[in-house]
C-alpha cells in the first residue's frame, strides 16, 4: 500500500485486530515506511483526541466497550418486530453500540422502557454489536421454587422440595413448560401473591429425574439451608445504584492495572500491577499495586443489601452454579473490574526489597480502568513465550514485570516457610446438560502462585494497618495443631520412618522437613494426609491468634469481598481509620464482631459442606456405570465401622465397610487410626496404597461402596477368623491405650516396611 489509511481504515483494522494494537503493528499492517510513520503518528493523534481510540501506553485501544452485565432499556419493536435495548451505563464517547435482545421461551414479555439486568455477547458481521440475555427484569423480584411436578388434566401442582414448605404450588396448563410427572423443576411465581388458596407458578426449567447430575447441586442449596433468593428490597437497593465517580478519590485510571482470573470467571475483584523501584536505596526492589473492588460503596452498615450479604456469609460455588452474596447487579456489573470500564476500588500500594521482604504499603481509595481481563492459562503462556494476541502488547509492559516481583515474594516465602502441602485438586468438567464429562487434577501455574502471593501480601498489609491505626476488624486465625494430634502425626511419621522432632515449639518448618522428607517415598501420601488432618480448621475472630498455616503473625481477609463478607468488614474498618467516609465500619458493628465472627465461620463451613456434598453426589453419578470396575487409591480414613479410600483416578471418596476387609474380625484403634486382623495381624492405616473394586455407586446420596482387592501390591486374603454372617469373632487382645498405640504402629511398620 502505497498510500496512508484512511482513520476509518485504521478502526477497522484495530477492530478486526485488538491484539495488534501498537503504533508498529499498524504501521506493518499498512506497509507504512520511513518518513510516513510521522503522518501515521498524527492520524493516530487525531484519532485519539476525537475520542475514537484511547493509547494505553503503547497501544491503542476502542475504549467503546460494555461490561459484560449491564442494565438495558428496552426499545419498541423495529419493522421486523426485532427487540433492540439501549445501555444506561455508557463510557464511550463514539456512537452507542446497537444491542438485539434475544429472548428465551420462559423470559417474560417486555415492552418499551422497561429496565433490565443482561448478560451480554458481542458480535460481529452484524448490523448490532451485542446480544443481550436477560438475567431479570429491573423492578420485579419474583419468588422461586424448587420441587416436584404432578400433571393433572388442568396443568399440574409443584410440591417443594425445600424443608418447611407445606404448601404446593399450582400451575396452569399453558405454564408447564412441557414437565413431566415426577420431575424436578425450577419455577417462579406467576401472578400477585395471594392471602388466601394456593400460590400460582410458571415452571422456567425442567431439570428431569431429581437424581440427575443437573439438579445435585439445586438439591444441595435447599439440603443445607443456603439462601439462594434475594428479598424484594434487596433487589431494589441494588437496581438503584450507579456507577462511582471521581470525587474523594484518587485517579488509577491510567494505572495498567490487569485481572487474572479462571477462565470461565463472571466476576473480577482484584486486580494488580507491578513495575521497578526506581528508589537508589532499594536496589532491585518492586512497587506492587493490587487493587480491590469497592464493595463498601454500595453495601452499606444496617442497608437490606448489608443485611443480605451477612446472612449468606459468603459465595458458594458448585461445578454448575454460583450462589452468590451479592446480586447481579452488584456482583457481576458495578463491582466487577471489568476490562476497560471505570471501576471503584481500594487499592494498596507495596514496596518489597529484592528478596521480597515488604518495606513500606499504602493504601488509596481510587478509581481504575482494568487494562485487560486475563485468565491464568493465558497469562502464563505469554510469560512462558507463546503469548495470543491479547497478552502480546502487554508482555513486556505489564505481565513481565508481575512475575520478576512474583520471583522476589518466592524468595521471601522460603524464608518464611509457611506450609507446603502438595495435595492435588481435582476439577470436575460438566456438560452444557449438566453431566460429569470428566474429572481432571487442577493445573497449578506459576500464575496462580503470583495472584496467591501478591494477595496473602495484600491482606498482611490490611491487618498491619489497622492494627497500627487500632480500628477493629476480624482476623482469619488459624491456630497451632493441639499436643493429641501431633503426637498422632509423630507417631505416624515415626512407624513410617521419619522423625517428628519433640521438646520444642512447633514450626510449620518442622512440618515442611517432615513433608520433604516423605515427598519421593512410598508413605508421601500417608504424610501428607495425616499433616492435613492434624490441623486446626481456620475461622474468623475478633483477635489476633496468627496464622500458623501461612507463618503469619498478622492476617485478615481484603481481597475478595465481592464473594466474602469478612472482607467487606475489612474493607470498612480501612475507610474508618483512614477517614475516607460514612461508609466505614459502624460502632455498632463494632459491638457485634463476635457475633459475625462467628456467623460467618459458620455460613463458610456450611457452605464448604454443600460443595462437598455436591461433588460426591457428581461423582458418583459419573461412576455408577462403571461398578464392578476396579481403581486404585489410598486409605484415607479410619472408623470402627470400616476404611475410607480417597481413589486416584478421580479424588472420590469411598467406603470400605467391615464386612469388604475379610473374614476376620478388625479391631478398631482410634488413636492410632488403624484397623488390625484379629487372626491375620494384618494393619490397615492411612495412606497405604490399595485396589478395590466398585461395588454400589449412588448419586441421590452420593455414597461410593467398596471391596478390597488388594493392599500395598498384596492380595488380600481371609484369615482363618469366623465368617462375619456366622456369628463367631476373634477376640481382641486386652492392653492398656499406650500399649495398644505401640503394638498398632510397631505392627504397622512391620507390615508396611515388609509390603514396600
Amino acid at each position: 500500500m502505497n498510500r496512508l489509511p484512511s482513520k476509518s481504515d485504521i478502526l477497522a483494522w484495530i477492530a478486526d485486530h485488538p491484539g495488534q494494537t501498537s503504533k508498529r503493528d499498524i504501521a506493518k499492517a499498512f506497509h507504512v515506511k520511513g518518513a510516513a510513520r510521522i503522518d501515521l503518528k498524527k492520524i493516530l493523534r487525531e484519532l485519539e483526541e476525537d475520542g475514537h481510540l484511547e493509547k494505553r501506553r503503547k497501544t491503542y485501544r476502542d475504549p467503546d466497550k460494555l461490561p459484560p452485565v449491564s442494565v438495558l432499556q428496552m426499545l419498541p419493536p423495529d419493522d421486523l418486530g426485532d427487540l433492540f435495548a439501549h445501555p444506561l451505563e455508557w463510557h464511550g464517547e463514539g456512537p452507542e453500540p446497537r444491542i438485539l435482545f434475544a429472548p428465551r421461551a420462559t423470559d417474560p414479555a417486555l415492552g418499551e422502557g422497561d429496565r433490565i439486568l443482561a448478560r451480554l455477547q458481542e458480535v460481529s458481521g452484524e448490523d448490532h454489536q451485542y446480544i443481550a440475555r436477560l438475567i431479570r427484569r429491573i423492578g420485579t423480584n419474583p419468588r422461586k421454587l424448587l420441587g416436584i411436578f404432578r400433571k393433572s388434566a388442568e396443568g399440574g401442582r409443584i410440591v417443594p422440595i425445600a424443608k418447611g414448605s407445606d404448601k404446593d404450588w399450582i400451575v396452569a396448563a399453558d405454564a408447564t413448560y412441557g414437565a413431566r410427572d415426577g420431575e424436578l423443576v425450577e419455577a417462579e411465581q406467576a401472578g400477585p401473591k395471594n392471602r388466601m388458596g394456593l400460590p400460582r407458578a410458571r415452571i422456567t426449567e425442567r431439570l428431569g429425574d431429581p437424581g440427575a447430575p443437573k439438579a445435585v447441586s439445586l438439591i444441595a442449596i435447599h439440603e443445607h439451608g443456603i439462601p439462594d433468593a434475594f428479598p424484594d428490597a434487596v433487589i431494589d437497593e441494588a437496581d438503584r445504584a450507579g456507577p462511582a465517580g471521581l470525587s474523594g478519590r484518587d485517579d488509577l485510571r491510567d494505572m495498567p492495572l490487569i485481572t487474572i482470573d479462571p477462565a470461565d470467571a463472571r466476576d473480577h475483584d482484584d486486580a494488580c500491577y507491578a513495575h521497578g523501584d526506581d528508589d537508589p536505596k532499594n536496589p532491585g526492589g518492586h512497587v506492587i499495586w493490587v487493587a480491590i473492588a469497592d464493595v463498601a460503596h454500595y453495601v452499606r452498615p444496617g442497608s437490606a443489601l448489608d443485611r443480605e450479604a451477612k446472612k449468606r456469609g459468603n459465595s458458594t460455588y458448585f461445578p454448575d452454579r454460583v450462589v452468590p452474596m451479592l446480586p447481579d447487579r452488584l456482583s457481576g456489573d458495578l463491582c466487577s473490574l471489568h476490562e476497560g470500564v471505570p471501576r471503584a476500588c481500594i487499592a494498596v500500594r507495596m514496596v518489597i526489597d529484592a528478596e521480597g521482604a515488604k518495606l513500606s504499603h499504602s493504601f488509596h481509595r481510587g478509581l481504575m480502568r482494568s487494562a485487560a481481563s486475563l485468565n491464568y492459562e493465558e497469562v502464563q503462556a505469554a510469560q512462558d513465550g507463546q503469548p495470543n494476541d491479547k497478552c502480546q502488547p502487554l508482555l513486556d509492559p505489564v505481565i513481565a514485570p508481575l512475575y520478576a516481583a512474583y520471583a522476589a515474594l518466592k524468595r521471601a516465602r522460603a524464608h518464611r516457610q509457611p506450609l507446603e502441602l502438595d495435595l492435588p485438586e481435582r476439577r470436575i468438567v460438566l456438560s452444557e446438560e449438566g453431566k460429569v464429562t470428566s474429572v481432571a487434577f487442577k493445573d497449578r501455574l506459576d500464575a496462580h502462585k503470583l495472584i496467591e502471593e501478591f494477595m496473602v501480601l495484600a491482606n498482611v498489609a490490611a491487618a498491619e494497618t489497622l492494627i497500627a491505626k487500632r480500628t477493629p476488624l476480624l482476623f482469619r486465625v488459624h491456630e497451632e495443631p493441639d499436643r493429641q494430634k501431633m503426637e498422632a502425626l509423630r507417631e505416624t511419621a515415626q512407624s513410617s520412618g521419619f522423625t517428628l522432632a519433640k521438646g520444642q515449639v512447633l514450626r510449620t518448618q518442622h512440618l515442611n522437613a517432615l513433608l520433604n522428607a516423605a515427598r519421593d517415598s512410598d508413605f508421601s501420601e500417608l504424610i501428607s494426609i495425616s499433616t492435613l488432618r492434624s490441623m486446626q480448621q481456620a475461622y474468623y475472630n475478633a483477635e489476633n491468634f496468627g496464622h500458623f498455616g501461612l507463618a503469619l503473625k498478622s492476617y485478615a481477609h481484603f481481597t475478595s469481598p465481592i464473594r466474602r463478607y469478612a472482607d467487606l468488614i475489612v474493607h470498612r474498618a480501612l475507610i474508618a481509620a483512614h477517614g475516607w467516609g460514612r461508609d466505614g465500619l459502624s460502632p455498632e458493628e463494632i459491638e457485634r464482631l463476635d457475633e459475625t465472627a462467628k456467623h460467618i465461620s459458620d455460613t463458610e463451613r456450611r457452605s464448604m459442606m454443600a460443595e462437598r456434598d455436591t461433588n460426591d453426589r457428581y461423582l458418583a453419578a459419573y461412576l455408577s456405570d462403571r461398578v464392578g470396575a476396579e481403581f486404585t487409591g489410598r486409605i484415607s480414613g479410619i472408623a470402627r465401622f470400616g476404611a475410607f479410600v480417597k481413589l486416584d483416578e478421580t479424588g472420590a471418596d469411598g467406603l470400605l465397610p467391615m464386612r469388604a476387609l475379610g473374614r476376620e474380625y478388625f479391631h478398631h484403634d482410634a488413636e492410632a487410626q488403624t484397623l488390625m486382623g484379629a487372626d491375620t495381624g494384618l494393619v490397615i492405616g492411612i495412606g497405604q496404597e490399595v485396589t478395590v473394586k466398585l461395588a454400589e455407586a449412588v448419586p441421590v446420596t452420593g455414597g461410593l461402596t467398596l471391596e478390597l482387592v488388594s493392599i500395598d501390591g498384596e492380595i488380600v486374603r481371609h484369615g482363618p477368623g469366623g465368617d462375619r454372617n456366622s456369628g463367631r469373632r476373634g477376640k481382641a487382645p486386652r492392653r492398656k491405650a499406650g500399649q495398644a498405640r505401640a503394638k498398632a504402629a510397631k505392627g504397622k511398620k512391620k507390615v508396611l516396611r515388609k509390603r514396600r
